[in-house]
């Protein structure tokens, strides 16, 4: 008979029952034992320290991300802010008018071209941009001296940190009607070009300024990514005689390839977010019939009109078209194997 079916005799039951915690202990596996998992009293006594370190930041989301949707009130009011000095007392105090704002919205042609315009930057920042932090992570991988490797990755990722301000002078400096490459045409018989200003270079311009300053932060990702990849693979594949770009190939990308389709899923779910900062400081110099994007839209009438309703309902629709995006996306990865956002 093996030992944990001795019986126990009456003396050695009492100890049990006066040892501190026995008790609990012994109910807490007759529940697991009887749900084949832990119970919920069981699971916040092993995690409420790791509940408390997560409990400010829960705090902090909720605040300033969940809290702030019940605002979207507004969209269905012809709110007005300066019925009283508090927020709330003034959505509560603003007229309903129903469906009336996404109306004006859907029959508006200047918020039709900001989507449009919108789209159009996504599609050319999706193919131009999007894959530039994947060929930089694979370069700066096969890179064999880590002094060299260290500093490329300090270089590229620089710009990050310069603020959209800087980032337009700069531009500005170079591609201006009065800037260095224009000066150079002049000098040599040629006319100037002023890059800045033409609404048909705009979203080339636009992408060219968000690679220049964001493609080196975006490696850190797959840069995480590949250094989780083994070397023993990359040796076995050497040793069956495939070269650098096959091992690449057969190894690399596909070690990149869940990453890939998360952060796709990602900017497909944000494709109506194309750069508020960045647009708002080049519209006047394009024009808003090439600069208007639904962010600034929404900034110009609700903030610049203060028609506060008829912007919230075009970020409304926004947000709204975004999940959609979002989910789609996220049911094409799983079509394809990946797992997304979230799993099935």
């Amino acid at each position: 008979m093996s030992h944990s079916t001795v019986p126990r005799s009456g003396a050695e039951a009492s100890m049990l029952e006066k040892t501190p915690g026995t008790s609990a202990d012994a109910t807490g596996i007759r529940e697991k034992q009887g749900s084949g998992k832990l119970s919920f009293r069981l699971r916040f006594r092993r995690d409420r320290v790791l509940i408390l370190m997560t409990l400010p930041a829960v705090v902090l989301l909720l605040v300033f991300n969940y809290l702030p949707i019940l605002g979207n009130v507004v969209a269905f009011q012809d709110y007005d802010p300066y019925i009283s000095d508090n927020g709330i007392v003034s959505i509560l105090h603003s007229p309903f008018v129903g469906l009336q704002n996404f109306q004006e919205i859907f029959g508006d042609s200047a918020f039709w071209s900001a989507v449009q315009n919108t789209l159009v930057l996504f599609f050319v920042q999706l193919v131009l941009f999007f894959p530039i932090p994947i060929v930089l992570a694979l370069l700066i991988n096969s890179v064999v001296r880590p002094r060299v490797r260290a500093v490329a990755q300090a270089v590229l990722y620089l710009p990050h940190f310069f603020s959209w301000v800087l980032v337009i002078a700069v531009f500005q400096q170079m591609f201006g009607g009065a800037g260095m490459l224009s000066q150079l045409l002049r000098q040599h018989g040629y006319n100037g070009l002023d890059i800045m200003t033409d609404p048909n270079t705009f979203p080339f311009l636009v992408t060219a300024q968000s690679v220049w300053k964001d493609a080196g932060w975006g490696i850190i990702v797959f840069l995480a990514a590949l250094a989780s990849v083994s070397q023993d693979l990359y040796e076995a594949a050497a040793m069956d005689g495939a070269g650098r770009w096959r091992r690449m190939w057969h190894v690399t990308l596909p070690a990149l390839r869940p990453v890939i389709a998360l952060l796709l899923v990602l900017r497909v779910g944000d494709a109506l977010t194309v750069g508020f900062e960045q647009i708002l400081l080049q519209r006047d110099a394009v024009g808003p019939d090439a600069g208007e994007i639904l962010d600034t839209f929404v900034w110009w009438n609700g903030v610049h009109n203060q028609n506060f309703g008829y912007a919230a309902a075009a970020g409304l629709v926004k947000g709204v078209v975004s999940i959609g995006l979002v989910l789609a996306a996220n049911k094409v990865a799983h079509l394809m194997g990946e797992q997304g956002v979230y799993k099935k």
